[in-house]
């Protein structure tokens, strides 16, 4: 009997041990530079903006960055289309998740709202 319960414990054991998978990888640095041969003149408007933007579940998934780039699209898609937003700033709620963890529910941006101009190739 006992001979029995010792197998059946070390069966036991054995099929729930747990098991440590490691995977490595290495990279190497591509040395490229990146050029353009243009010039453009910017626009840029006098009138300072002011956007909130309520972020999605989806949007938050990419992170902090991602949140912050989406309320700067939304901001100039809503603001005559503008390209670039001059000298943004930030201010975001975020509220605390109940197992840790922090969630941006939205985002105030305040920037100038600017257009490329002329485009000039040059020689």
């Amino acid at each position: 009997m006992k001979k029995i319960l010792f197998a059946a414990s070390v069966l036991l054991v054995t099929l729930s041990s747990c098991t440590t998978i490691k995977k490595t990888a290495t990279t190497i640095d591509v040395s490229n530079r990146i050029e353009s041969a243009s010039d453009v003149d910017l626009e840029i408007s006098s009138k300072r903006i002011s956007y909130t933007y309520y972020s999605t579940p989806r949007v938050r998934r990419g992170g902090k960055q991602n949140v912050y780039n989406a309320a700067v699209a939304e901001a100039l898609q809503n603001n005559d289309n503008a390209d670039v937003l001059v000298a943004p700033e930030y201010e975001a709620v975020i509220r605390q998740k109940l197992f840790g963890g922090k969630k941006i529910k939205r985002v105030l941006v305040k920037g100038y709202p600017a257009k490329y101009k002329e485009f000039r190739i040059q020689k």
